[in-house]
């Protein structure tokens, strides 16, 4: 079958993203024309499909890419359970990424409900999301899970995160096109690839998607939409166009191409917090208190000490924001008795002496948070 231009540079995307992971192609026999099928220990890759375009288009275009590679190619597809008929959405995702010859198709049905609170209901549904994404990766010894975020998602990040976090060069810097959770490799492969561009792919190759009603696709290109419609969609639909029309140009492009230069300066950063973190920073009683030494963290280089706060917060999965990391680096750099930084999730930040301690409230005892170093 002969691929457009669009699709060659799909293929080439994920093949790329595939090679820098390591995974390349199995034997020689793959180079050849013909189906070849994949040598029972080849390396699997896993796809997360939610149905909609993106994910499908990366389905069918993983599948092509790991059927030249001689790799196994399936999917995990996460039912939510947060709006009716979700299940339905899950098994028709399902039966078309079967349909493309993706094998093993997995469904994993959640309950973001059941999750301990102190998070939006969407940071606790992409909490939950993952886990079950980990879960089934591991129990299939996965190499890779590859995820759907395109160009356009890239941009609506930034531009959310840049307004609403204010986490410097993280925010500018967007979503990594690689990182690892839970010992399983993520790889976002079409980082370069437009919504217009996967729409169309999966149009080429006779797919249908689920379109999810709460990005707002019903509502008319000029209509703005309702407060009560998550952010992203109300940036993708009503912000970026408007900012597009304003500047009269690509402004997703342009947030894009800013999010892979400052990307290096983060990696820059997250090398040199790698070694602070290893020389201030300790766990106890199984990560669920943390001991950080002070004279390490004043010594650092105030960008690389709250990332190394940070880094802490999030290995005890403590939901935090700026001025919370702010708070613990005054309990190093001016230090005047003040008392414990609460967080959320039950857990509260405290200087003893010469060590800061991360403990969970009512367990200063048994995490070794008292007493002295």
């Amino acid at each position: 079958m002969a691929y457009s231009a669009m699709m060659k540079k799909a293929v080439g995307q994920v093949r790329g993203a595939l090679a820098e992971a390591g995974i390349r192609r199995q034997d020689s026999r793959f180079a050849e024309h013909g189906e070849h099928a994949p040598a029972a220990d080849a390396p699997t890759v896993l796809v997360a499909c939610s149905g909609g375009r993106d994910s499908m288009a990366l389905a069918a275009v993983s599948h092509i890419v790991c059927a030249m590679l001689g790799v196994h190619c399936g999917a995990v597809i996460v039912d939510h359970r947060l709006q009716p008929g979700s299940g339905e959405v899950a098994r028709l995702a399902a039966a078309r990424c079967k349909g493309l010859g993706l094998d093993p198709v997995i469904v994993r049905v959640i309950d973001v409900k059941a999750i301990e609170s102190g998070r939006s209901v969407e940071d606790a549904a992409r909490q939950a999301r993952y886990e079950a994404i980990v879960e089934a990766a591991s129990d299939l010894h996965a190499s890779a899970v590859l995820l759907a975020h395109t160009r356009d998602d890239q941009a609506e990040t930034v531009l959310m995160d840049v307004l609403t976090r204010s986490a410097g060069i993280d925010a500018l810097a967007g979503m990594p096109s690689a990182f690892v959770r839970g010992d399983i490799r993520f790889i976002r492969p079409f980082l370069d690839v437009t919504r217009a561009q996967t729409t169309a792919i999966c149009r080429e190759l006779g797919i249908e998607w689920w379109d999810d009603p709460t990005n707002g696709d019903a509502f008319e290109t000029d209509e703005p939409l309702p407060q009560h419609y998550p952010l992203r969609s109300r940036v993708r639909h009503t912000l970026m166009p408007y900012l597009s029309g304003f500047f009269n140009g690509d402004v997703p492009a342009h947030l894009a191409q800013a999010a892979r230069v400052a990307s290096a300066d983060r990696d820059f950063l997250e090398l040199e917090t790698d070694d602070l973190y290893r020389q201030a920073v300790r766990f106890k009683v199984d990560g669920a208190a943390a001991v950080m030494r002070v004279d390490a963290l004043f010594e650092a280089h105030s960008a690389i000490r709250r990332r190394t706060i940070a880094r802490v917060l999030a290995r005890l999965d403590v939901p935090f924001s700026l001025r919370h990391v702010l708070s613990i680096e005054a309990l190093v750099t001016d230090w005047h008795g003040q008392g414990a930084v609460s967080l959320p999730s039950g857990y509260s930040v405290n200087r003893q002496k010469h060590v800061i301690r991360v403990c969970k409230n009512g367990f200063y005892a048994n995490c070794g948070c008292t007493g002295q170093d």
